[in-house]
């Protein structure tokens, strides 16, 4: 029996990393919603593993409240929480903006639907950095003059004022900010928007840090060495570079990447992207064991976004990514090497889940918890 104010309801689930969490903090997932073949794939294997009864629907578009009302045999005062991350390109700083008026961006609209119809005691939407300064119209830089200022709806940061906006209208109240991972003991630094909201107007708080980069007056944060200390991964599966990339990875030390490379290599090994701008940290990056990892990535044997083994010579392994991530060992990813990684370099990082539905039980359960109160997420 799903206790009552804790059933949640999963939407844009990817492979799980935010439920996981959330269940670890004392939440219990009931309905997850997911389009991709291979991330509803791991969600039902895992729920089989685990035989956990879960409602698993695919197309968010064409699900609505009586459907998993009806699922789940629930009402809706006794649904606590609906969490999820609508698609995040539109959003993303590289490449061209779509934001609001991309489709994939409207899926907002349908998470702020069932969110709307639910009408859950709390909702949680993570997205990237990006959608703190997206526009809902983007102009192009190039496109652009002092003669023409931009119009409202260009202006940085529009996109997500619209969104506060629409959670106000159907009646929340929120918090919201910029979290990193590696402050709530994840071994990676991955920053992600989360907005809590509350439809009782409960005094809701973003987690409190409960690790810091320097290490004063919290601990250090989490490193590789320690979230991969007690892994058992006797046959890793990775996707192999070829050797035109191994000649160069072969000079790369540790917590390097091209810049480590010869000068008169470095044009050479990076190709057309060696005259491009920003600061292409991911080419030849190999990671550091007395560090956090940087943000994994959904593609770590590609050149652009390298997660070399600090090691060895090759990437690090779908099981080595789920590490650091915070997935249990046995949990299941289906499909090819490169569908795990994708579905893995989606996820919210576990820990992260787990520090934001601790948040959320203080609120629930009137208690003062010490903010460096942290589940342990590795042995070490």
């Amino acid at each position: 029996m799903v206790t009552m104010n804790l059933a949640h309801v999963s939407l844009f689930s990817g492979a799980m990393g935010l439920d996981l969490g959330l269940e670890q903090a004392g939440f219990h997932t009931v309905v997850a919603v997911e389009i991709d073949a291979k991330s509803q794939e791991t969600i039902g294997l895992n729920a089989a593993r685990l035989n956990k009864k879960l409602a698993i629907f695919s197309d968010i578009a064409k699900v609505g409240a009586s459907d998993i009302l009806s699922a789940t045999g629930l009402k809706k005062d006794e649904i606590g929480l609906v969490s999820g991350g609508p698609p995040c390109q539109p959003f993303s700083t590289a490449g061209k903006r779509g934001t609001i008026a991309d489709p994939r961006g409207s899926l907002f609209r349908d998470f702020l639907r069932l969110v709307n119809d639910l009408q859950p005691r709390f909702f949680v939407m993570e997205n990237v950095r990006g959608l703190l300064s997206a526009p809902i119209r983007h102009r192009p830089h190039l496109a652009r003059s002092q003669s023409q200022p931009l119009e409202p709806d260009e202006l940085p940061g529009s996109a997500f004022q619209v969104i506060l906006d629409e959670f106000s209208q159907i009646g929340y109240s929120f918090v919201y900010g910029l979290l990193n991972a590696a402050d709530y003991g994840v071994p990676q630094t991955r920053e992600r928007v989360i907005i809590i909201g509350s439809r009782d107007h409960e005094n809701i708080a973003l987690p409190e840090p409960t690790y810091s980069s320097i290490g004063l007056r919290l601990p250090k944060w989490r490193t590789l060495r320690d979230a991969w200390s007690s892994l058992q991964d006797p046959n890793p599966q990775f996707q192999p570079y070829p050797e035109s990339r191994l000649r160069f990875l072969r000079l790369v030390p540790e917590g390097g990447n091209w810049r480590s490379l010869p000068i008169e290599l470095r044009e050479e090994a990076m190709g057309g992207a060696y005259r491009s701008g920003g600061g292409k940290v991911g080419f030849y990056r190999r990671l550091t064991w007395n560090k956090p990892s940087p943000t994994v990535t959904t593609s770590p044997a590609q050149k652009a976004t390298d997660m070399c083994h600090p090691s060895e010579l090759r990437p690090i392994s779908v099981r080595e990514a789920a590490r650091i991530q915070g997935f249990p060992d046995d949990w299941i990813f289906a499909g090819s090497i490169a569908d795990q990684y994708r579905q893995i370099g989606n996820a919210v990082p576990v820990g992260l889940g787990y520090a934001i539905g601790r948040a959320l039980q203080k609120t629930i359960q009137g208690q003062t918890i010490h903010p460096v109160e942290q589940m342990e997420l590795f042995a070490v």
